[in-house]
């Protein structure tokens, strides 16, 4: 495991960066609110080299333009791991379990790059989540003065284990570069990109055709004759493809092979 710290504008910026691989900072609360250490201590934190993240207070209500408040403040620096700390608010409030996962799935459309995770304690997470949605991840607090053993079930990368003398975390990674190399690591599409109507060509061969394929008879454009050789292109690609643009309400040359980037899109054809 390793250490690292979380840090709001309860702290001055000039704490220690010895020992420490990652921090995370508050970085805003609710739609207006922005802790007014945010900067000073993404400054002390980039300087040193460590792994920066930012949390966002989560309050109910106001979801999406929460969401787009915390990204619009935090900038969009590869690397940068994105927190919502789900808990009780200073009013009393607490934002729903389905408030807290559209927040994440907010936040990840907006930085679909980005790490995004879930800062929640123990009681919350045992009592009062009920999807165990996370997003990318688990950050879990509980002050047990025992570092990296939260009691729970579920898995988790983050564990705030004691605020003495200030928050203080470890992570289940080896080192830093390992934290590094999952906070930057890429996020596959869910869909395949539009390759270029170059690409679609008698005869080619790929992976890609065969999802193709699948797509269009799941949507009712079945003209294939034969099963064989159904990862490579043929005519009954092409007749099926014509008639999913057809489908798409294009008509004459506009429904003629190749594909066009527009009914591509639409036809959802899943990355592989």
């Amino acid at each position: 495991m390793i250490k690292g710290i979380d840090v709001s504008n309860y702290q001055a910026a000039t704490w220690s960066t010895t020992g420490l691989d990652f921090v995370f900072i508050k970085a805003t609360e609710g739609h207006t609110l922005t802790d007014s250490r945010m900067a000073a201590h993404a400054q002390r934190a980039r300087s040193a080299g460590l792994v920066v993240g930012y949390y966002h207070f989560l309050w109910p209500g106001n979801i999406q333009q929460q969401a787009e408040y915390f990204v619009s403040k935090v900038g969009n620096v590869a690397g940068d791991i994105l927190a919502v700390d789900w808990e009780r608010t200073s009013a009393g409030t607490h934002a729903t379990g389905a408030e807290k996962d559209a927040f994440l799935k907010a936040v990840k459309k907006l930085r679909p790059t980005h790490k995004v995770i879930l800062y929640t304690n123990t009681s919350d997470w045992k009592a009062l989540d009920k999807t165990s949605f996370v997003q990318d991840g688990l950050w879990i607090a509980q002050y047990n003065g025992s570092a990296g053993h939260p009691d729970i079930k579920a898995p988790w990368l983050f564990d705030q284990w004691t605020s003495t003398p200030l928050d203080q975390d470890v992570a289940a990674f080896s080192n830093r570069a390992a934290l590094k190399a999952w906070a930057t690591a890429l996020v596959k599409p869910p869909y395949e990109p539009f390759p270029g109507a170059t690409w679609f060509k008698t005869g080619r061969k790929s992976p890609v055709v065969l999802a193709m394929r699948k797509r269009l008879i799941a949507e009712g454009c079945n003209h294939y004759k034969t099963s064989t050789n159904p990862d490579t292109i043929g005519s009954g690609d092409i007749a099926s493809y014509e008639a999913w643009q057809r489908k798409c309400k294009f008509s004459g040359k506009s429904a003629e092979w190749p594909p066009g980037k527009t009914t591509w899109d639409k036809l959802h054809v899943p990355n592989v």
